[in-house]
Formats: structure tokens, C-alpha cells, sequence
């Protein structure tokens, strides 16, 4: 089995041939959510590992400082997009440009901007398969050298269905069957039954209805690349994804939940959204039920 959209991603090989296009953007993009004394997590931005060393030629994209809303009282929400796109042709991107995304944890965070930036049309953005973790493995270029990428305009296309909010996930678990969706969870097993009693979002356990396809499982861990795609297309089936219905994922702030989805547009799902979100915002009201296993 093949994936019905393997041009979503790029391999190392491609990506060490084509990085120098004129056209080619590279961009890390690596977050790190460290857990917080008081419960939660502390965002730390992978700027100081990006500095001590980067594949050749890229830059760094700064998703909470530069590509988040960060008049929301939530973190990680998308910005409009005028200040998208305003961050964007501030960083060299255009809406026309090859724009490969990495990081060094899982993909998660590149499958996170490569979600908005598809979201905003930018059609040529991809994930780098196995990111850091593959490229540094197979021995091929690093440098601590800043990218020199010039500015220039972004003209943004918003594609709001690529969003869900509480309202969408709310309807769907209103219809007694999930109103045409199928709502799945990115986060861990154990965060998704509740049974590690982890409130890291304030609640434990899962929304009613929802299904779980942990990101973290999306991934090989010796190589950093995603799994075959029968393998993966045997999980989210598994979860109950139906190419009929659309699918929803989500997690605790919307970054899982664009792994999920990316490999959901892989193995061609037309109509998946992210509930930009999350546990962040549901597992905050405490008058909406939660489900412990």
C-alpha cells in the first residue's frame, strides 16, 4: 500500500539534492514542552539547538512567538491571517514556495506548521520524513550558519475548514451518530483513558465519542519517519476513520493533533480539521464531561 499523497513529504536524499533551489525554503521548526512545576507545561523554544547546529542552509521558524495568536488567552492559536502572512513574507516564504519543515521531536511540530501553511495555501509545503533525527543519522550537512532567506510577500488564502471549534465538537457529540464526524484523540493511551490521572490540561480523560490515535505511535522510533502507510492506515481504521465522514483530531493544543492529520491527508482524507483548541480550551469548563476508562 502506498500513500494516496506521498508528496507531503520529502525524504532526506531529496532534500540534500534540492537544498539549494532557488525556490527552496528550510525551516526548523522544534518546540519543547517541558512539564511545569505547578501542573501544564513550559514552552521552550528550540532556538538554542537550532543555533548549536541545523541542516545547512535553514532557518528557524518560532511557531508561539511568530505564528500564534498570542492575544489568546490560549497558546498555539492560529493568528489571523494577516499576521500570518505578515510572518511568513518576513521569514522569505511566498505562498509559491518549496517549503520543507523538520524539528527533533516526532515530526509533531513541522506537521504543525505544515498545517498552517497549507491551511493559508501555501501548496508547496512539506514535512522532511525523519527530520533532524534521520538527517543527522545518515551523517549529511549541518551548520550553525543563519539562513539568508530575503523577505518577501505572502499572499494568504484562508482555508477556515481546515479548523474545527468547541462548537463543531460539541454538535458532534450532541448527534447520536457524531453528526457526519469522527472525533480522534493525538494524545497518549494513558492521557486518553485518564487511568495516569495526568491534568495536565486541568481534566483528565477524553471527550465523549472520541476515538485515539496517539501521534507519538505515527512514527518509527529508530528512524524518525513515519510508518508504512498500511500500518498507519490500519490505525486510524481502527479509530474508526472514515473516508466518507469528516474527521476531526485533537489533543492539548493542536500540535499532536496536525501529526494525526497530516497522516491523514497522506492516506487521503478529504475532509479532516484540527480543533485548534483542544484540552486547553474543553478540559478548562468544567461543565463539559469528560470520559475516564
Amino acid at each position: 500500500m502506498a500513500f494516496t499523497h506521498p508528496e507531503f513529504l520529502v525524504s532526506s536524499d531529496w532534500l540534500a539534492e534540492h537544498l539549494t533551489d532557488e525556490d527552496v525554503r528550510v525551516f526548523e521548526a522544534t518546540v519543547f514542552l517541558r512539564p511545569g512545576d505547578g501542573g501544564g507545561y513550559r514552552i521552550e523554544s528550540g532556538r538554542g539547538e537550532y543555533e548549536a547546529g541545523h541542516i545547512a542552509g535553514a532557518g528557524f521558524l518560532d511557531l508561539q512567538g511568530d505564528f500564534s495568536d498570542n492575544d489568546h488567552r490560549l497558546r498555539f492559536m492560529m493568528p489571523s491571517a494577516e499576521a500570518f502572512a505578515e510572518a511568513a513574507g518576513r521569514h522569505g516564504i511566498s505562498e509559491s514556495s518549496k517549503l520543507v519543515l523538520y524539528d527533533r521531536s516526532g515530526s509533531m511540530w513541522a506537521a504543525r506548521l505544515w498545517w498552517m501553511f497549507r491551511s493559508m495555501g501555501c501548496a508547496g509545503a512539506v514535512v522532511l520524513d525523519g527530520g533532524w533525527q534521520r538527517w543527522t543519522a545518515e551523517g549529511r550537512a549541518v551548520s550553525t550558519a543563519p539562513a539568508t532567506y530575503e523577505p518577501t510577500t505572502f499572499n494568504a488564502t484562508a482555508d477556515p475548514a481546515r479548523f474545527a471549534d468547541l462548537d463543531e465538537v460539541l454538535a458532534f457529540m450532541e448527534s447520536d451518530d457524531g453528526g457526519g464526524s469522527c472525533l480522534i484523540n493525538a494524545l497518549g493511551r494513558d492521557q486518553h483513558s485518564g487511568e495516569d490521572g495526568s491534568q495536565r490540561y486541568g481534566r483528565a480523560g477524553h471527550i465523549p465519542g472520541a476515538t485515539n490515535v496517539p501521534a507519538m505511535e505515527l512514527t518509527d522510533p529508530e528512524t524518525g519517519c513515519y510508518r508504512p502507510a498500511e500500518e498507519l492506515a490500519a490505525l486510524f481504521e481502527g479509530a474508526g476513520a472514515d473516508r466518507t465522514q469528516r474527521v476531526i483530531t485533537y489533543c492539548g493544543g493542536g500540535i499532536a493533533a496536525s501529526s494525526d492529520a497530516l497522516v491523514l491527508s497522506l492516506l487521503g482524507y478529504e475532509d479532516v480539521a484540527v480543533y485548534d483548541a483542544s484540552m486547553s480550551e474543553y478540559a478548562a469548563d468544567p461543565s463539559l464531561p469528560l470520559v475516564v476508562e
